[in-house]
């Protein structure tokens, strides 16, 4: 579904991949976060995604003009998976509503991997 909002000169539609798109590009932003993921169902394997697809690492759900947003994250070894959570939950709630005029319904974060960084 897609979002929808009314306005004095007509109605905006936003379609959910854009609102995937941008959401993906702030979470790589924050501290911690590695990248998003792909998980291979058949074999059980995570794929680290490469920057022009992260889109694919988040299910967006738009219901009665609220945002669900699930992301599947890598995150950095070391850090504090809480702290990391926090923030990008923040962050992305701030931005995407902010992008969007939408409200964040809830963000459910998947951590399907660890990774050391250089």
């Amino acid at each position: 579904m897609k979002g929808r909002m009314n306005t004095g000169l007509g109605e905006v539609v936003i379609n959910p991949d854009v609102i995937a798109t941008y959401a993906g590009s702030v979470a790589v932003e924050c501290f911690g976060i590695v990248g998003m993921a792909a998980v291979n169902m058949k074999d059980g394997l995570v794929k680290l995604l490469k920057r022009d697809s992260l889109k694919h690492g988040i299910n967006v759900a738009i219901e009665d003009n609220k945002i669900s947003l699930e992301f599947h994250v890598i995150v950095a070894y070391g850090v504090s998976i809480s702290a990391v959570t926090d923030n990008l939950i923040s962050n992305v709630k701030y931005k995407v509503e902010e992008f969007t005029g939408m409200d964040i319904e809830y963000i459910r974060i998947l951590v399907e991997g660890v990774r050391v960084i250089d």
